[in-house]
């Protein structure tokens, strides 16, 4: 708060001393306190990569903050107005801390459920407790020894761990199936090449990009459980000695089977899959029903539930730091990573841990099974692809190597000549890429639709949306015209000048010194989110009332709670499923949905259900708030458009006319190319790698400059 302050006009500054302590309880507590942190968290992650100790300050304000909401929502002592301002100040701090994950998301795993507080962080809080003046009671122990140079992020053994190791303490690299293989290269050798191989799936001409597959000899699988037919071909691949698999089915095409009985074709045990939080204990359901003479075992926290003997071990992004040493060690001949566009980002610690153990199993086991499994691969650029590419073996940090090196040679190309980008494209396919559509591969699975729902704003929230656009809009125009004013080059533009244009929306998209009274792209859309929430609501309220099981999705939790009050108030059962629950919450909330009549809609929130669900129990659902992707969307939609489903899908769209949801859906909409262009043979245009949020202000201000023209 005390920017806002440093802001006041001049004649309120100079105020008698008396006039600025009308509301002294503003400087006092917790919130100053993290209002300060949070801006120092924010311009770290400016800066660069996210240190451990950025980190964990990040993690420390996300719980004081969740804590002093709690606090102050059961403050009975407090007038309304100041428990409103109190909650609004909160509400700047967690928006800030929003948009500072946007910039890394490895942030995430820290507000996980299970996400270990370190010492450091427990200090840290305790530290900020007492400038805000709480008591914070005795030190407790430390959970590590005090050996001084022991990581911030805490490791584990778990004691049945310990136990298999002891039981085959002597575990030596296996090289019995080795492929005498090295890179050969000639006339590529002074080629950078990884560059043309990303490329090559821009200019994909027409091809779709999957690999020979075999046919199968047999469909069948455990008990009366029988395969599609594109699912026994990826199946069949690895039992014929292919080990590399990019599996980029679309969603709701079986993938995880796939991948249970690849890994059992090539007798790829013990198998490690990595996965999202919110899916490992169906990936332990699904290796029950797929492959139930391989028993599996699910990580929690640090592991003391396991069974080290399983011949499956099961364990999410989020705890995967606490792990990693044992997991290296302990003799993995397969690993799947699944949600696998989870790792685009390398310099994510989950990305890096995730390649170490690639790289340490592919060390100790000369063809080790490894899968990668997501239905969007591409989520802004082509160049997503590397992390995955590089988990798989494919590339290193700099060049392709051995096998794909030599497929390149043997071309006779170079990136010079005009049919190299087709043939690499070919070779890379070759190694592994796997990628078939509903279309084709479930001609019976019914037809998906995406229908907006446009809603009207007309209330205060509505008016104070519009008002709040324009007054951003005025805003990027006042930048614009300053920028054009002070410019020293001398050149100039007729016209809009839309070089500047982006220049100026990248300053705003940027700013570190908005305050809280200024709207941001983050907040407004926010906002748009709580005011449709109770439209949102109502109208899935009346499908569930005419149609039967809806799927309500959202990204924010207040938008969550208004459709939950919504649905109690009406008398309709519900269900709901947000990343704070524990994995045994879940999956209850979600047998609830699938199997109790009584329960018509689950409440769902996009960052912790829009990934690894099955709930075509549904065929209608409603998208109360737009993602920042195309492929967060279609992931959502993809939970009821999928293997089992029979009737055609539905996902309604809520869009606020009038506001800049209406573009940012077209914006989304437009991003949606670039998947099928690379993997699916697509002539649409691949849309700009440039985010939803940028592209959002470039969109906005050229529109308020238009109009002034």
């Amino acid at each position: 708060m005390a920017r806002r302050g440093q802001r006041q006009p001049a004649a309120r500054r100079t105020a008698p001393r008396q006039q600025r302590r009308v509301r002294p309880r503003d400087n006092e507590g917790i919130i100053p306190v993290l209002a300060r942190a949070v801006r120092e968290v924010e311009t770290a992650a400016k800066r660069g990569p996210v240190t451990s100790s950025v980190g964990t300050k990040f993690q420390v304000i996300a719980l004081l903050v969740r804590d002093e909401r709690a606090r102050v929502k059961a403050d009975d002592t407090s007038s309304d107005a100041h428990r409103a301002e109190q909650l609004k100040r909160l509400d700047g701090i967690a928006t800030i801390l929003a948009q500072t994950a946007a910039r890394d998301t490895s942030l995430f795993a820290l507000l996980a459920e299970d996400a270990v507080l370190s010492d450091a962080a427990r200090a840290l809080k305790r530290d900020m407790q007492r400038a805000a003046g709480i008591e914070t009671g005795p030190e407790p122990a430390p959970t590590e020894p005090a050996a001084a140079t022991a990581p911030t992020k805490r490791r584990v053994v778990p004691q049945s761990i310990v136990s298999r190791q002891l039981a085959n303490p002597f575990l030596a690299p296996d090289f019995s199936a080795a492929k005498q293989s090295e890179a050969r290269p000639r006339r590529l050798a002074g080629w950078e090449l990884l560059g043309p191989l990303f490329r090559s799936f821009e200019y994909a001409g027409g091809a779709p990009a999957c690999m020979a597959l075999p046919e199968p000899s047999s469909r069948r699988a455990a008990g009366d459980l029988e395969l599609m037919s594109h699912q026994a071909q990826v199946v069949a691949a690895a039992a014929a000695g292919h080990r590399t698999f990019l599996l980029a089915d679309e969603p709701g095409l079986g993938k995880t089977a796939q991948a249970l009985l690849a890994a059992q074709a090539a007798n790829a045990y013990p198998l490690l899959v990595v996965v999202p939080n919110v899916v490992k204990t169906n990936w332990a359901r699904e290796a029950g029903l797929w492959t139930p003479n391989h028993p599996a075992t699910v990580i929690h926290g640090d592991g003391d539930t396991i069974d080290g003997f399983a011949d499956i071990v099961v364990v999410n992004y989020e705890v995967l730091d606490r792990h990693v040493g044992w997991i290296g060690d302990l003799g993995f001949r397969g690993m799947v990573v699944d949600e696998a566009h989870f790792i685009k980002n390398k310099t994510s610690q989950r990305s890096q841990h995730v390649l170490e153990l690639s790289e340490r199993i592919r060390s100790r086991i000369a063809r080790p099974l490894l899968m990668a499994l997501t239905g969007t691969p591409l989520i802004n650029d082509i160049e997503d692809f590397r992390a995955i590419w590089q988990f798989l073996g494919w590339i290193d940090e700099k060049r392709p190597l051995a096998e794909l090196m030599n497929a390149l040679e043997e071309t006779g190309l170079e990136p010079g000549d005009p049919g190299f980008y087709p043939a690499a494209r070919n070779c890379v396919v070759d190694l592994g890429i796997v990628r078939r559509r509903k279309v084709e591969v479930a001609a019976d699975l019914p037809a998906r639709r995406i229908a907006d729902l446009p809603v009207e704003l007309d209330d205060e929230a509505g008016r104070s949306i519009r008002e709040a656009e324009r007054e951003l809009a005025r805003r990027l125009v006042h930048r614009y015209e300053t920028a054009l004013a002070t410019r020293t080059s001398g050149a100039v533009v007729e016209g809009i000048d839309h070089d500047l244009v982006r220049r100026v929306a990248t300053w705003e998209r940027e700013d570190t010194t908005t305050t809280k009274s200024d709207e941001n792209v983050f907040s407004m859309m926010r906002r748009i989110g709580q005011a449709k929430a109770g439209l949102a609501a109502d109208y899935a309220a009346q499908l569930a009332r005419s149609v039967g099981k809806v799927v309500f999705f959202a990204k924010h939790v207040d938008v969550m709670d208004v459709a939950e009050e919504t649905f109690a108030k009406r008398g309709i059962g519900f269900a709901s499923i947000r990343g704070d629950q524990t994995p045994s919450s879940r999956q209850k909330n979600i047998d609830a949905f699938l199997n109790d009549p009584d329960v018509h809609i689950v409440v769902c929130s996009l960052t912790a259900a829009g990934v690894g669900l099955n709930l075509q129990v549904a065929s209608n659902l409603v998208l109360a708030e737009l993602s920042w992707t195309d492929a967060e969307q279609t992931q959502a939609v993809d939970r009821i458009h999928r293997i089992g489903q029979e009737e055609p899908v539905t996902a309604w769209r809520i869009i606020a006319s009038q506001t800049i949801d209406t573009r940012i859906a077209e914006l989304i909409d437009s991003k949606a190319g670039i998947a099928a262009r690379a993997l699916d043979g697509s002539d649409d245009e691949v849309a700009s790698s440039a985010d939803v949020q940028l592209e959002a202000l470039v969109a906005l201000l050229t529109d308020a400059l238009s109009e002034s023209a």
